[in-house]
């Protein structure tokens, strides 16, 4: 039986973003190029650049956008492959794109026993095993739909983690959970509604270099 929230010890939580936060950028293209192999992600590049195009120009909305893409890298892999690779990607790729300063916002946080939560709209099938290595106590993203099989559509389960469903996400998680002090980092646009849902809420700003305030 779970224990009332109003009996439990109160908490500091702290919500992180992933890609461009804890990141220096993306990293579902480079996950999906680890994937693919580079050949045949430059071909289906070729093939999905007028759909990010049209989506740098904000012509059609993230995850309209996004699930075409995962369609037509990622529709007919076993989930558990994909998961397989994801482990690898986490271990090989990831390492090698981690922002200094979000990592060690990170560390401030764990060193202090507050509890960090990643809330990302990046995929679950590398994100889970990362997040499981770096200590962090809740994993919140985006997960692909799968078939019978367990093969996947390229198509996303639910709804894309981003913008206002970050907030959706951490209201089902904070759900019986007694809060005392809460932060959040993000780095875009995307993040603002997670970030002005917090105590103490930090933006990374590309020219100071640094997390700001807000």
């Amino acid at each position: 039986m779970t224990e009332p929230a109003e009996n439990q010890e109160a908490k500091t939580v702290a919500f992180f973003d992933f890609d461009g936060t804890l990141t220096t950028g993306d990293t579902l293209m480079p996950f999906l190029k680890f994937v693919v192999g580079a050949p045949r992600y430059y071909a289906k590049l070729a093939l999905v650049s007028p759909v990010l195009m049209a989506y740098f120009a904000k012509l059609i909305r993230n995850d309209v956008a996004k699930q075409i893409v995962l369609k037509q890298y990622l529709a007919g892999y076993h989930i558990d492959e994909l998961f397989e690779l994801g482990q690898r990607f986490s271990e090989e790729v990831i390492p090698t794109m981690l922002r200094p300063e979000g990592m060690e916002r990170l560390r401030w946080h764990q060193e202090r026993g507050h509890e960090c939560v990643l809330v990302s709209a990046s995929l679950d099938i590398y994100l889970r095993a990362w997040a499981k290595e770096t200590k962090f106590v809740g994993v919140l993203c985006t997960s692909l739909e799968t078939q019978r099989d367990n093969c996947t559509t390229g198509q996303i389960r639910g709804a894309n983690c981003h913008g206002q469903e970050k907030v959706e996400r951490i209201y089902r998680w904070q759900t019986g959970r007694n809060l005392s002090e809460t932060y959040a980092y993000g780095d875009t646009s995307g993040d603002i509604p997670m970030i002005q849902l917090v105590q103490h809420g930090y933006v990374w700003q590309r020219r100071a270099k640094n997390f700001v305030s807000i």
